[in-house]
């Protein structure tokens, strides 16, 4: 992360505060379930199996969901010009978070659940170095990683102040998690409106961000 320059850094901030507000409301509408968290999900399905628990199904279509998230925000990636990349991926998650917020009357809550988790696996492909995710903005355990390495650097001797980025990123999607789960409990799922909005508002700062970047 910290081969990024600071517009990136607010921006991947931004991004990681919007994945902590979907991934809350996703948890507070399944009960133990994540948008985001496939790790969690997966452990869910593990024990699922064994316990023959009807939780199975809906597990596997999150993992699955947000695979098919991921393939998507990857074809996009590749399929436009590197300086509206970014934009591109965020405009793929601000329209599905749209779909999900229309449809969550018509189609019904599982529907919904698993196109918050197609978003979220987009989301992560924003990010990219030669092909490979270089940050990941919905999952936070190797950010807490490095965040613990770059602090044994500090006291090693090396860079004071190397490990506040991740700390931030971490600060960022706990903060929009809290803010999710405040929105649920008055609007419910109605707050998928306010994440595409945010996500929409991204992509255009991302779009002016890397426009002048590369002028």
């Amino acid at each position: 992360m910290n081969r990024y320059e600071r517009p990136a850094h607010l921006l991947a901030f931004a991004l990681a505060a919007l994945a902590g507000f979907i991934d809350a409301l996703g948890f507070l509408q399944l009960g133990g379930l994540f948008v985001s968290f496939m790790s969690g999900n997966s452990t869910r399905l593990a024990v699922g199996l064994e316990a023959q628990s009807r939780v199975v199904p809906l597990a596997a279509l999150l993992i699955g969901c947000f695979v098919g998230g991921v393939i998507a925000g990857s074809l996009v990636s590749a399929a436009v010009p590197e300086r509206l990349r970014k934009a591109a991926v965020l405009a793929v998650v601000a329209i599905m978070l749209l779909a999900a917020a229309a449809s969550r009357y018509a189609l019904g809550a599982t529907i919904v659940v698993a196109t918050m988790a197609a978003a979220m696996g987009c989301a992560n492909t924003m990010f990219q170095r030669e092909g490979e995710v270089s940050i990941g903005v919905t999952y936070m355990t190797g950010t807490l990683v490095k965040l613990g390495q770059r602090i044994a650097n500090a006291l090693r001797g090396g860079d004071r102040f190397g490990w506040t980025a991740y700390l931030l990123l971490w600060t960022s999607l706990v903060a929009g998690a809290v803010a999710g789960a405040a929105s649920y409990a008055r609007i419910g799922l109605g707050s998928l409106w306010i994440a595409s909005g945010w996500a929409a508002a991204l992509s255009l700062v991302a779009w002016r961000t890397d426009f002048r970047t590369r002028r």
